[in-house]
């Protein structure tokens, strides 16, 4: 954890190792901090649950850590700035074997937290709510915006159960609870609003035991300030986390289907004219299908260098995939697979100039030279950014070994 921290140790004992810590993110939360610390904590008394309430403030200027504090909770000030600094600073602060999240915004039921604990208790890793039909949640009136409800959250609840194989309904929800020993495994990373996601994408792909809590959805009792939480910008960056962490959707897919477009280009217009529909395939569509070749090539590359790179990085975690391929791929395989490429991309090359030289150097019919030079240059740049790519794999995989 980079975030400076520091810890009052007011509203309980600092280190006491209890079942249950509570974090609870809070920038300028007078409104409402006091009331979400009161029905946490008692929800917890209720229940007989060993646990406390850590608020960890991100640079309140309206008196929420002194209101957080009357109320029972243990305040830590986290200096760097974000919803997910805030909530690392708070999970690294706590000693419990079970943390549960929630906004400090009076939007979720605290007093709904024994049905996490109780789910943690059977043995899952991760709990999350659900707020929406789908799962079994309820929406009051006004508690969501309508672009929230219709697109974003269920968009990306879809996307997280298709590419990342998720079994949830509401990746955006907020208030979740998961074991102490899952969040040190998963080493997260993200200091914005993207951390809920990435908790959820990397304990699906660690195969993580993952339940989920049907929830009630309350309107968001803050009167001060608007939400933290932009429409726009927020879901962008989520969608480029998303894109981050699936180089398969981002890079593979589209590379694969590119190459294929490719593929179907020289097939039919290799040979010579096809007339397809009314439409002439020629010369042009040789062009079009050696771009694509190309640009779908250097995705697939992509996709298996960004994978390596973002499992070293910590931000994906192993994948015995990758390591199957570092283990038969190569240097020196790349390069001779690459110089064969070349090879014969080359000679593809010479033979256009062959015929060139059979007609004295004169005009060359356009498409007679064309079916022969495309594809050797296609080869040629194929092969060359083989070796590019090879070499560039092996910097990666240097750190691997």
């Amino acid at each position: 954890m980079s975030s400076f921290i520091s810890d009052t140790g007011q509203g309980s004992d600092t280190g006491r190792v209890v079942e249950v810590a509570v974090v609870m993110p809070c920038l300028n939360e007078a409104d409402t901090i006091f009331i979400c610390v009161v029905k946490a904590l008692r929800a917890l008394a209720d229940a007989g649950i060993s646990g406390e309430v850590i608020v960890a403030d991100n640079g309140s200027s309206d008196g929420s850590q002194l209101l957080a504090t009357n109320a029972g909770a243990r305040v830590i000030t986290v200096a760097e700035k974000g919803y997910g600094s805030a909530l690392m600073g708070g999970i690294d602060a706590s000693h419990s074997t079970f943390v549960v999240m929630g906004d400090a915004d009076d939007s979720y039921d605290f007093s709904e937290l024994p049905r996490f604990v109780a789910k943690l208790r059977e043995g899952y890793e991760l709990v999350q709510g659900c707020r929406l039909p789908r799962g079994g949640g309820v929406v009051l009136p006004g508690a969501m915006p309508f672009l929230h409800y219709w697109l974003g959250n269920p968009l990306f609840s879809t996307l997280s159960r298709w590419w990342f194989r998720a079994p949830i309904s509401d990746i955006y929800c907020g208030m979740r609870g998961f074991t102490r020993t899952l969040y040190d495994r998963l080493d997260q990373r993200c200091t914005g609003m993207e951390f809920a996601t990435e908790m959820v994408i990397k304990a699906s792909l660690t195969g993580a035991r993952i339940g989920e809590v049907p929830i009630t959805l309350h309107p968001d009792g803050r009167r001060a300030h608007p939400p933290h939480l932009k429409t726009w910008r927020d879901g962008w960056r989520t969608l480029r986390f998303f894109l981050m962490c699936s180089p398969r959707w981002l890079f593979l897919i589209p590379g694969l289907s590119l190459m294929f477009v490719g593929l179907v280009g020289f097939v039919l217009a290799l040979p010579g004219t096809m007339n397809l529909g009314g439409w002439s395939l020629d010369a042009h569509t040789l062009l079009v299908a050696s771009l694509a070749a190309v640009l779908g090539y250097q995705a697939v590359w992509f996709s298996i260098i960004a994978k390596a790179i973002a499992i070293g990085a910590g931000v994906l975690p192993a994948d015995p995939r990758i390591e199957r391929f570092f283990a038969h791929i190569s240097l020196e395989r790349g390069v001779i697979i690459a110089l064969v490429m070349i090879s014969i991309g080359i000679l593809l090359v010479l033979a256009a100039v062959a015929q060139w030289a059979q007609r004295g150097y004169a005009e060359l019919p356009y498409a007679l030279g064309m079916r022969l030079v495309i594809p050797g240059m296609t080869l040629m740049t194929i092969g060359s950014q083989t070796v590019f790519s090879s070499f560039l794999l092996t910097l990666v995989g240097l750190r691997r070994r």
